[in-house]
């Protein structure tokens, strides 16, 4: 059986590197959902075992915080927040400053990936109507998001999940990654600034398009309910509760119905979670996998420490996803300390800018770009995002060594 668990792990993990497997359409959360099942099938796991594994507290703060930016969305307030940077006459470098400042605001507090995926289209075709090469603002978009999302506990999938797994306070965590987060917005732009300054030597033409049509009210209620998730952090209430009574507060509505609130819920990232936990639990009870992860730590490599982590979050991002990695990493080391879990949840974020792969934003961002005739290869991408993750990961580490 032993031989078994090890074989689905390995398998659903070189497909989560690949992305897809040739001659099929299956992808990432196919490859997790296979895997739990061939389990289950095999008696590797039972229901008990799948109930037990799945953090459900986890799930329950990323499908909060998806009705909280799907409120958002379906308001149009990230259309009008497209429209007003490439809309608004700035100068390039204006423009690109505010595709940074904006991208990593709101992926601080909302999803970082519906962030991106719902901007996207709408700045392209802002930017393209101007006579701008889009590219570098959707590089600077794409890594800006990761950046910021790195500063706080609900920005991102993997932050979730590590905020759930060692019980961490939200404001502690800002206060331990809040400031590298903003020193990597600052690397994001500088950085694209100086590698695309040809291209943001052209002025473009003057914006002429009308701004889209929004709902104001409904902008008026998705901010008032972020106010009110704030708040629930800084109260003693389990996070899940309080996310998940602020996403039902939402769902109450005389002008959207349930089913289109829940239409813009990313079901294939939960379910993706949902089997990586039972993977991942499998794997970790194994007692070979006990030893052998003891092993290492006698030999030093231990990965609470930063010499380790920060080039294991480096490489297992941009392979098999930052959010893969986190769940394999937390059920492999059960026992990290918040230290190192803050210093986990920072690098392995801002190690998904290195490569296009190394994140879902990255490639929400090219996908949907793509969509509207924009191509952003992984050249392009790989110009900016190599000097900016190493430069952006070296401050953290530094600060990191410096409040810890």
């Amino acid at each position: 059986m032993t031989a078994l668990v090890l074989g689905v792990f390995v398998a659903v993990y070189a497909g989560l590197a690949l992305g897809r497997l040739p001659g099929l359409a299956i992808d990432r959360t196919g490859f997790a959902l296979l895997g739990a099942l061939v389990l289950y099938a095999v008696g590797a796991i039972d229901g008990a075992g799948i109930a037990a594994a799945v953090d459900m507290p986890t799930l329950a703060v990323l499908f909060g915080l998806m009705v909280l930016s799907a409120q958002f969305y379906v308001s149009g307030f990230y259309d009008l927040c497209a429209h007003r940077i490439a809309d608004g006459g700035a100068s390039p470098h204006r423009l690109l400053a505010l595709t940074v400042i904006v991208s990593g605001g709101l992926s601080a507090v909302l999803a970082n990936d519906v962030v991106v995926f719902a901007m996207t289209p709408l700045l392209c075709h802002g930017l393209t109507a101007r006579g701008l090469d889009p590219r570098p603002y959707l590089i600077a978009r794409a890594g800006a998001a990761n950046a910021g999302s790195a500063a706080t506990i609900i920005g991102n999938p993997q932050n979730i999940l590590i905020g759930q797994a060692g019980g961490l306070d939200f404001w502690r965590f800002l206060a331990v990654c809040g400031p590298p987060a903003l020193a990597a917005l600052a690397v994001v732009y500088a950085t694209v600034a100086v590698v695309w300054r040809r291209s943001l030597a052209e002025p473009g033409r003057l914006p002429g398009r009308e701004p889209p049509p929004v709902d104001r009210r409904g902008i008026v209620k998705a901010g008032l309910a972020t106010v009110a998730l704030l708040a629930c952090f800084a109260l003693p209430v389990p996070q899940a509760t309080g996310v998940l009574v602020v996403a039902g507060a939402l769902l109450v509505s005389r002008r959207r119905t349930t089913r289109e609130m829940l239409a813009h819920v990313d079901w294939p990232l939960l379910l993706l979670f949902a089997g990586l936990f039972v993977i991942t639990d499998a794997v970790a009870a194994l007692p070979a996998v006990g030893e052998a992860v003891a092993g290492l730590q006698a030999a030093g490599l231990e990965p609470s420490r930063l010499g380790v982590m920060a080039p294991l979050a480096l490489a297992a991002s941009n392979t098999i996803g930052n959010v893969p990695a986190v769940v394999l990493i937390l059920a492999l080391l059960p026992d990290l300390g918040p230290a190192a879990l803050h210093a986990l949840a920072l690098l392995s974020t801002l190690a998904g800018n290195l490569l296009l792969v190394g994140s879902l934003a990255n490639l929400i961002v090219a996908e949907r770009a793509a969509g509207v005739g924009v191509r952003l290869g992984f050249r392009d991408h790989a110009r900016c995002g190599v000097p900016m993750t190493l430069a952006s990961m070296a401050v953290a580490v530094g600060w990191l060594l410096m409040v810890t």
